[in-house]
């Protein structure tokens, strides 16, 4: 059995069983391998942001890694902002990257790139497979690294050679992966101390949360600690992926611009981490701090990306005497009614979208300047996941969709995503509609890069000129979402008020399958 077989082999068996691909020539006995194994549900994107990002939305929701197929240095190139933000998300993705064959890379063939110093920076498990003796091996070391409590972006170079010689290995299973710690019970007795002795002003002790406590149980356990100690609840400014709605607790998040992060937690003086990290602009700005809480509060960790999450928080709350039937920032328990008639707005679009969302709902959000309040006001709607841009590069939004939608099929996934982003990854749509996945997508189309327009005024520079609009508007001609969907197979419609986008929307969460509505917005 050749080594691609083998390989593919071993994927299946570690419960690795969709692949996300854009192979090219170097990739195509691995193509081959696939096809004699259709356990392995392949999925084509027609550009690598694409499954790469799709990659990351899969595992975001399936807590398991898949597969991506990249053709040589090239084609992980054009993958690479998507796999940044993946790393950010701390999603398990399996790369297997094309090769040439071992004798033909001296040889400097046109696409011959260093494949590993392109892969490193985005991955934090790198190798080349030797020879087909090792394949195996190396596969199942990869998905080692993508799998577990601490799950990586594994990127295995594959040779063509090694692809198409004959491998000697049976498929094997990855080793399985230790539990993670809790934190020492000296860590945990501190922090309590410290949030129930009556040393620091009422609200200005915080949780901050991050990564998987923003999943149930942890969320739940620190709205008991919240209802017991009074200190304030926060998330990190971007999340992986959120618990949200009534009956849950739904947990504000640090504000994206800097003033107003800054206002936030001005007055924290007790500022404790949990799967999260101390809070950090995005950016520099002339005259202001790098960091945002204020200089006298003090940083506890409870929680590192290394230990339980969930066995932290419950340490916590049994050492202040939290109780299960007090529970600090539960959603709304009445469902919000949609918003009378009148033209598109961000305000509106959020309460149309809490009135409507299904229950179980995956909302992916990358509407940036106009989803600021979404989250929070969909606090009211029915039990929900939200997943946000965790690494900044934009683009991320359709794919993640994608990915989404096939690691949950019997689940509605609502895409949210400004008319800027959606043009990185526009071609996601067309694997949407290729594999018929359940996902409405929602363009806030302002025709401009607003965020931007902020940024410039931040930075203190004056107000934008004719290069700088020539820069920062998407006019000029006017984007055409519908006939941009139609093209890739999605049907779509375009609104410009809340009376259409309340009846679109509906159209779209009724029917299976992908759609697409334009909203117009000032």
């Amino acid at each position: 059995m050749i080594g691609s077989e083998r390989m593919v082999r071993t994927l299946l068996k570690n419960d690795v069983s969709v692949c996300f691909a854009n192979p090219g020539t170097s990739e195509m006995h691995f193509v081959s391998a696939l096809d004699r194994l259709p356990e392995m549900r392949c999925v084509l994107g027609l550009f690598e942001g694409v499954v790469t990002g799709a990659a990351d939305g899969y595992y975001r929701m399936a807590d398991r890694p898949a597969a991506t197929l990249l053709h040589l240095g090239p084609g992980l190139g054009n993958g690479l902002a998507n796999l940044h933000n993946a790393k950010r998300a701390r999603s398990g993705i399996v790369n297997i990257i094309g090769q040439h064959a071992r004798d033909h890379i001296a040889n400097d063939a046109p696409l011959t790139a260093d494949i590993e110093g392109i892969a490193r920076p985005v991955s934090q498990w790198v190798r080349t497979c030797a020879s087909p003796a090792t394949a195996v091996d190396d596969t199942a070391a990869a998905v080692r690294a993508a799998s577990g409590p601490r799950p990586q972006v594994a990127s295995l170079i594959l040779p063509a050679d090694v692809a198409w010689q004959e491998c000697p290995a049976e498929a094997v299973a990855a080793a399985p992966h230790r539990p993670l710690p809790g934190p020492a019970s000296d860590v945990v007795d501190r922090i309590a101390a410290l949030m129930t002795a009556g040393g620091y002003a009422p609200g200005s002790v915080a949780l901050l949360l991050g990564g998987r406590a923003m999943r149930e149980p942890a969320t739940r356990l620190a709205g008991q600690i919240a209802a017991r100690t009074g200190c304030r609840l926060l998330a990190e400014t971007k999340n992986a992926r959120s618990a949200r709605g009534r009956g849950r607790v739904n947990i504000p998040q640090v504000p994206y611009p800097f003033d107003a992060a800054v206002e936030t937690l001005k007055d924290i003086r007790l500022l404790i981490l949990v799967d999260a990290v101390r809070p950090v602009a995005f950016f520099a700005y002339p005259g202001k701090p790098l960091f945002l809480a204020h200089p006298d509060c003090r940083i506890e960790t409870l929680a590192s990306v290394d230990e339980d999450v969930a066995r932290a928080l419950g340490a916590l709350n049994e050492a202040v005497g939290g109780r299960g039937d007090a529970v600090a920032y539960l959603g709304a328990e009445q469902a919000a009614e949609p918003p009378a008639d009148g033209p598109a707005s961000a305000e509106g679009i959020a309460k149309v979208l809490a009135a409507m969302l299904p229950e179980n709902a995956i909302v992916v959000d990358e509407a940036i300047t106009h989803g600021r309040q979404l989250q929070r006001m969909c606090a009211s709607a029915p039990p929900h996941d939200w997943l946000e841009i965790t690494g900044g590069s934009i683009g991320y939004g359709l794919p993640c969709a994608t990915g989404a939608a096939v690691a949950c099929p019997d689940r509605k996934v609502v895409a949210i995503i400004g008319d800027g982003s959606a043009m990185y990854t526009l071609q996601a749509l067309w694997t949407m509609a290729r594999e018929a996945l359940d996902v409405t997508v929602v363009i806030c189309a302002n025709r401009k890069y607003q965020i931007l327009r902020g940024e410039l005024a931040a930075m203190g520079g004056p107000p934008p000129a004719e290069n700088a609009q020539r820069m920062l508007t998407l006019d000029r001609p006017d984007l055409d979402w519908v006939s941009l969907a139609r093209g890739h197979g999605v049907p779509g419609v375009r609104v410009d008020n809340l009376t259409d986008f309340a009846r679109a929307l509906g159209n779209g969460l009724s029917d299976r399958g992908p759609s697409l509505i334009e909203v117009v917005l000032p």
